[in-house]
């Protein structure tokens, strides 16, 4: 007697744990391509070669496509923040998105592409590289953040961290 209900017991555990399991995974699955937008607040940072650093923080949108798991295009719109003779007009860049899903819910990416920064100074565009991750709240929305170099120049850089949220749709 103490078998059977001993066998039964985990029975009704392993068929709720498939469901489990099953609903949790059925959850995750998406169709692609999939898009998205996000927004950030964006703490940049130009920091000349010679002289002190000018940081500020912007606000960042940000909108793509993802076409699978592993990779997607995003695109960045940038604007806000001034220290002293640097103000950020804008920054506008495009980039290739490669994406190492970690669980389920948690992902981390790389991205590379082009941007073109408008400064009151002056205005440049450079190949520009960074990295992330992401962590879903819900089905369709999730919390990321990530560190870009968007200039490289021999007289300058310019880099910013960004923290926000992303909607899928």
């Amino acid at each position: 007697m103490k078998m059977s209900v001993l066998s039964l017991t985990s029975a009704v555990l392993l068929v709720g744990a498939g469901a489990f399991a099953t609903s949790a995974q059925a959850q995750q699955s998406f169709v692609y391509p999939q898009g998205y937008l996000g927004a950030d607040a964006m703490f940049w940072s130009l920091d000349p070669e010679r002289g002190s650093s000018r940081d500020d923080v912007g606000l960042r949108l940000r909108g793509g496509s993802q076409f699978n798991d592993y990779f997607g295009i995003e695109g960045h719109l940038g604007t806000g923040g001034s220290d002293g003779p640097a103000e950020l007009d804008y920054l506008a860049g495009i980039y290739a998105k490669g994406i190492i899903p970690i669980a389920p819910e948690v992902r981390l990416y790389g991205l590379a592409g082009f941007t073109e920064v408008d400064f009151d100074l002056d205005r440049e565009s450079d190949f520009s590289y960074g990295g992330g991750a992401e962590m879903d709240l819900t089905r369709n929305l999730s919390l990321g953040a990530d560190y870009m170099r968007y200039l490289d120049k021999s007289a300058y850089t310019f880099d910013a961290a960004s923290v926000g949220l992303r909607y899928r749709f």
